[in-house]
């Protein structure tokens, strides 16, 4: 593939241009975006710079890309990045520190023009700082080593934005005007300064088992369409886009005698993948500040094409598939466990199966080693799909994946990381039996080191992908990261699993706006202020109830400073020798005094939960109108998402009740693997 350029030196012409001149190679071509116009124009080689250019005091590592706001074009460049490992003999570092340059010279990313920008430029920077970014000079991060193996020459010649994965260059929206102006003039190819950032996880360490040096790597990726936070993003698409959809790979590198110790790939090659994401059906959680929101199905006429575009994306990319839920089948998660399997009965895809298992009833107890339950029913699967297996003495792979499990619970988060890390050692252990690295019956668990390892790794893998989602780290990270769950574990999970709940109804709604800025899915009009961004229209008595309740547990909180001789103030008004009287009425003060703050502390916190949606903090780049006010076909739990403790109202069409006994008898067919699989 065509290089990148790593190190860029900034040269700004006062308010005519920026001017980006590669550090290495000396007198490659360099870059000038005009400020006024916007243009993009690569200089011929070694052409001098304006004598007016003034040098910026940073090195800049790439160019995240350009993203348009209200009042100016902004160019994000990458200031600071940090080295997590070697893959494969290229060096895989983290982003860690942006400038924002305007375009506008009359605009300040400073002291921005209008409220409106200011808020738009805050979501940017949030974005930059919350995410954990990747990205490599020389190696395809968001490609799995199976399709770099089958694509190696296809790729000779090409530049890395053009071949990696779609779903995975997460910038790639930001880079539009680049790839536009190197696809529409051949003598301006700006591949050099295109660099593809990935949003996920990297971690690779070394290890040494019976004698054989090894590298084990985690990598998950995350994709960039329908992304976005815990509940303002789920399910599925009319594109077939599935909310939370990440790719994990496993993958193991091995020495062998002649590749020498500590050969990067040069031996033998090992690699594992696995997805999940979230249910492939038009639901929602809507958000109304009780701990398990709203359930909404909407029975849309698309739905079952929509999924329908999913699987057939994924067996074309990864090949068959083994469906994993881990729904509830009862309360508050049920609807959407009965949704699904209506329609994957309905579907009935000769290249899938379904496997249903209950989680939460089989590892009751904390009976977290139940898992091995669910790796017997999909056992069979993992032996037909296999995993990569390159050998660099030969020509050809000893093996390849031809299929791939996709597991799913509520979230894709706990129960998911669970489950996958379980498939994870089953089919490492698998892997090094296969090379006689490992005897038939042993498995790592016996070595500490890579044990300890592996499960470092996948913990730390699942709290990366819960804060991109959730905003909090992963629940149940202790059994993954010491194979059980104690006391304080559960208390530390607790704790998380408050702080989700003020993160997703009182902070997501600027995460989930930033998501949509950043990806593209929102884009703005230039000249445009629309002041709902930055303005509360809300009724008054809405927005005041926050007051009075805060109000009045500051004068409850004061009241107890009180001290009890407060009534001496009263001696002065009683009669003669009454002072007798004084504790009684003092007592009566204050209990009158309590009385009347409880009171109104009560009935504001009342309106609130009565009125919970008005109090989420909502996206407001897209609204999701459509979602908190639907009254079509399908499931809605409870009262249109308002109050507590209402009855809930089931609104689901007919065949998700009559029609779905029949269904579950097709369902339990493919269950118990009558459908065709992928050879």
């Amino acid at each position: 593939m065509k290089g990148l350029h790593q190190r860029l030196n900034l040269y700004i012409d006062s308010n005519e241009t920026y001017i980006f001149v590669p550090v290495e190679p000396i007198g490659a071509r360099s870059l000038v975006i005009y400020r006024n116009s916007g243009g993009l124009v690569l200089k011929p080689p070694n052409s001098p710079l304006p004598p007016t250019a003034e040098r910026s005091g940073k090195t800049i590592y790439g160019i995240v890309g350009m993203v348009s706001l209200v009042a100016s074009e902004y160019i994000i460049i990458l200031t600071g990045r940090e080295l997590k490992g070697q893959f494969m003999g290229h060096n895989i570092y983290r982003a860690t520190d942006f400038d924002i340059l305007p375009l506008n010279p009359d605009v300040s990313t400073t002291n921005p023009p209008h409220l409106v920008e200011a808020h738009l430029l805050a979501l940017v920077r949030t974005h930059l700082y919350a995410g954990y970014f990747l990205f490599s000079y020389g190696w395809d991060l968001t490609r799995r080593l199976q399709v770099q193996w089958s694509s190696h020459q296809q790729d000779e010649g090409k530049a890395m934005w053009e071949v990696a994965d779609d779903r995975f260059f997460w910038n790639k929206y930001l880079h539009s005007r680049f790839i536009d102006v190197t696809n529409s003039k051949p003598d301006h190819n700006l591949s050099p300064y295109i660099l593809p950032i990935m949003f996920g996880s990297f971690d690779i360490r070394p290890a040494r088992v019976n004698g054989h040096y090894l590298k084990f790597c985690l990598i998950s990726r995350r994709s960039r369409y329908r992304a976005g936070t815990r509940y303002f993003r789920r399910g599925i698409d009319h594109d077939g886009h599935v909310a939370n959809f990440n790719e994990t790979e496993q993958i193991l590198l091995v020495d062998t005698p002649n590749s020498g110790i500590g050969a990067d790939g040069g031996g033998v090659q090992l690699s594992f993948v696995q997805i999940r994401g979230s249910v492939p059906l038009f639901w929602a959680e809507v958000n109304n500040l009780r701990y398990k929101p709203d359930v909404v199905i909407m029975e849309l006429h698309d739905a079952i094409h929509a999924m329908r575009k999913h699987l057939e994306a994924q067996i074309l990319q990864y090949g068959g598939q083994s469906l994993i839920n881990l729904v509830n089948h009862k309360g508050h998660e049920a609807p959407v466990k009965e949704a699904y399997e209506q329609k994957v009965a309905e579907l009935n895809l000769p290249n899938v199966r379904y496997e249903y298992f209950d989680f939460h009833n089989e590892c009751k107890k904390l009976r977290w080693d139940r898992i091995s339950v669910l790796i017997e029913k999909v056992e069979q699967d993992l032996v037909q799909y296999g995993y990569f297996h390159l050998d660099s003495s030969r020509d050809e792979p000893v093996k390849l994946q031809t299929g791939i499990v996709r597991t799913n619970c509520m979230d894709n988060l706990d129960r998911t990381n669970v489950a996958q890390a379980a498939i994870a050692k089953w089919t490492l252990n698998r892997q090094l039996q296969a090379l006689g690295i490992l005897q038939e019956n042993d498995t790592i668990d016996n070595y500490e080191d890579i044990s300890k390892d592996f499960r470092e790794m996948w913990a730390d893998h699942a709290n990366l992908i819960s804060l991109a989602y959730a905003g909090t780290g992963a629940l149940k990270t202790e059994y993954t990261r010491t194979g059980k769950l104690t006391a304080m574990g559960q208390v530390e999970d607790g704790y998380k699993s408050v702080m989700r709940w003020l993160k997703n109804n009182f902070f997501d709604g600027a995460r989930q706006d930033a998501y949509d800025l950043m990806t593209g899915a929102w884009v703005p009009r230039r000249n445009w202020t629309p002041s709902s961004l930055v303005t509360d229209r809300r009724p008054l008595v809405i927005r005041a109830m926050p007051y009075l309740l805060w109000f009045s547990v500051f004068m409850v909180f004061a009241g107890l400073t009180l001290p009890r001789s407060s009534g001496a103030l009263l001696t002065p008004l009683l009669p003669r020798d009454s002072s007798y009287l004084l504790p009684y009425i003092t007592d009566y003060s204050l209990l009158y005094y309590f009385v009347f703050w409880f009171t109104l502390l009560s009935v504001a916190l009342l309106f609130i939960f009565l009125h919970g949606i008005d109090y989420v903090n909502w996206p407001r780049l897209t609204p999701l109108d459509e979602i908190i006010h639907y009254d079509g076909p399908g499931f809605r739990a409870a009262w249109k998402g308002n109050g507590f403790g209402i009855p809930s109202i089931d609104v689901r069409v007919k065949r998700l009740g009559s029609n779905h006994r029949k269904l579950k008898s097709k369902l339990d067919e493919i269950e118990m693997g009558s459908k065709i699989r992928v050879d």
